[in-house]
């Protein structure tokens, strides 16, 4: 299984992006600033690719027993993260919910609205998510997290913390753009001219 977080807005304190399962949307997420000098649980993690296993020990993964149950397998933990430790994805719904984690939600605000950022609907979006990587992990699937920025007309942006951010405004341009140019794809395959 391979998950990819796609950031598609960088703010001067949080970072939104899209979370996809095996190339499907599944959530928006939240994570600290970009920096390229790590700050102590103020930081997102690096771009790369990275393994995820389940973490049976610690307070998040005891809280998490009592609010979920049978459906709690264990945290999911990243591994072998550059500089970092015990990095988990987990509910919460602003910056200050978490030390480098990821957060997930149904929702997200525009970080031009909020420095801090917001996701709504964190618990719904977990429940939604967890049991489909938990079941691989315990199935012995190998399942992995990619971080990457999204590519907007060219030249992937910098990993680098900026005072300018990108707006949902050419986020929703950008996708419409691919949206459209799928579904000329589409026809032409089927044997269709679309003009």
């Amino acid at each position: 299984m391979k998950l990819d977080v796609v950031r598609t807005q960088f703010g001067k304190d949080a970072t939104n992006g899209m979370l996809f399962i095996d190339g499907v949307f599944e959530a928006f997420t939240l994570e600290d600033e970009v920096r390229d000098v790590k700050v102590h649980s103020e930081t997102a993690i690096p771009l790369g690719e990275y393994e995820i296993k389940l973490r049976t020990e610690g307070g998040f993964h005891s809280k998490y027993t009592a609010r979920y149950g049978a459906m709690h397998k264990g945290m999911l933990w990243l591994q072998d993260v550059p500089n970092f430790k015990w990095i988990l994805i987990h509910t919460g719904n602003q910056d200050s919910h978490t030390a480098g984690c990821l957060l997930i939600g149904e929702t997200q605000q525009d970080l031009d609205k909020g420095k801090d950022g917001f996701i709504g609907g964190s618990g719904d979006a977990y429940k939604k998510m967890y049991p489909k990587v938990a079941d691989a992990l315990l199935a012995g699937e190998k399942v992995t997290i990619k971080y990457s920025n999204i590519n907007l007309g060219g030249a992937e942006l910098s990993n680098k913390s900026s005072s300018e951010m990108i707006g949902s405004k050419e986020v929703y341009e950008k996708i419409s753009e691919i949206s459209g140019n799928l579904k000329t794809l589409n026809a032409k395959l089927e044997g269709k001219n679309i003009l």
